[in-house]
C-alpha cells in the first residue's frame, strides 16, 4: 500500500514546535516573538514544494536552522535600529539537549556579547548552520507565503457526504461508533478500525500551517486508518477520550494534560465517511482556557 506521507504523531508534532519556540525563546527573549518566528518557519516549509520537503532529511533540524536565521536577522535588524544590547535570555527550555548546548555555550560565552553575536553563536556552534544550509528560503519570495490553504473536500468526500444526507445515523449509533473508533486508536488496531471507516473515507488534517502535518486529503478507507493511528499513536502523555464536539459525540486526543487534537466524524448509516481532525494550536486555544 501507498504510505501516508508526513503523518507524525501528536507528541512528535508539539514536541517539534516546543523545541523551535525554545530556539526563539532563548535567541529573542519573548514569548510573543517566539511565536512569530515559529510561525514562519512553517510558512517556510509550507512554502516549499511536496518534492522540495520530501529531499529533506531531518525536517526538524532544517525548521531549526530556519529559526536561528529568522532570529539573527531581526536581532541584526534590532541592533542596526538601535534597539536594546546586552544577553537576551528566554525563562528556560524545555529540550534537556537544547539545554545542555545553550549551558555550555553560556558558561564560556562573554557577557559582552552583543545579542546578534550570541545568536551567531547559536547557529553556528550548536545548529550547525553554515553558508549555503538548508535555511535558503528564508528571506525570499517564498517566504511570505502563507501555510497551507484550507482544501475544499474531493469529488468522493463530496460523495460520502452527500451519503450520510441520505442514509442519516441515528445518536445512539453514532456515540457507540464513534467509541469503537477511540478503542480501535487505543487498541491500534488497523483492520478494525478500517471497517469502521467507509472504503472511500476522506480524513483532513487541519493544522493552520503551524505544526508539520499533511496539507491534502488522506482518500481511502484503509489509508484513512493509518494516518490516524499513526497521529493518535499511543504514548504515555497522550489520551484519547469522547467528548461533545460541535453538538455531537467526537474525539479530543490530549498532550500532556492540553487539548492538543479535536477529530469530528461524519457518519453514513454505520460507517464514517470524513474525519476532519483539527490540530491548529490557535483553533484550540479555546479547548485549553481554565473552566469558569
Amino acid at each position: 500500500m501507498e504510505p501516508v506521507v508526513d503523518t507524525m504523531p501528536i507528541a512528535e508534532l508539539l514536541d517539534e514546535r516546543r523545541h523551535l519556540l525554545d530556539v526563539a525563546h532563548w535567541m529573542l527573549g519573548s514569548g510573543v516573538i517566539a511565536e512569530h518566528v515559529t510561525d514562519e518557519a512553517y510558512r517556510e516549509w509550507y512554502g516549499l514544494s511536496e518534492h522540495q520537503r520530501s529531499r529533506i532529511g531531518a525536517p526538524r533540524v532544517w525548521l531549526t536552522r530556519v529559526v536561528g536565521s529568522i532570529s539573527l536577522a531581526r536581532l541584526a535588524l534590532s541592533d542596526r535600529e538601535g534597539g536594546p544590547q546586552g544577553p537576551v535570555r528566554s525563562r528556560g527550555v524545555s529540550d534537556p539537549d537544547l539545554e545542555d548546548d545553550l549551558g555550555a555555550l553560556l558558561a564560556g560565552a562573554s557577557d559582552t556579547l552583543t545579542p546578534a553575536e550570541r545568536a551567531a553563536l547559536v547557529l553556528n556552534d550548536v545548529l550547525g548552520s553554515g553558508a549555503g544550509g538548508p535555511v535558503s528560503t528564508v528571506g525570499q519570495a517564498g517566504g511570505g507565503r502563507p501555510g497551507p490553504a484550507d482544501t475544499e473536500p474531493s469529488g468522493s468526500a463530496r460523495h460520502s457526504l452527500r451519503a450520510g444526507a441520505a442514509r442519516p445515523t441515528p445518536p445512539r449509533v453514532q456515540d457507540e461508533l464513534v467509541d469503537a473508533v477511540r478503542q480501535a486508536c487505543v487498541d491500534e488496531d488497523a483492520d478494525r478500525l478500517a471497517d469502521l471507516l467507509d472504503p472511500d473515507a476522506v480524513a483532513f488534517y487541519d493544522g493552520g500551517g503551524k505544526v508539520r502535518t499533511l496539507t491534502r486529503p488522506v482518500v481511502g478507507g484503509p489509508r484513512v486508518a493509518r494516518s490516524l493511528l499513526t497521529l493518535l499513536a499511543r504514548h504515555p502523555r497522550t489520551t484519547l477520550h469522547t467528548r461533545p464536539v460541535n453538538g455531537r459525540t467526537g474525539l479530543v486526543a490530549h498532550y500532556d494534560g492540553q487539548v492538543a487534537a479535536v477529530v469530528c466524524l461524519e457518519m453514513a448509516g454505520s460507517r464514517v465517511v470524513q474525519v476532519w481532525a483539527v490540530l491548529n494550536p490557535d483553533k484550540l486555544r479555546s479547548w485549553n482556557r481554565p473552566r469558569a
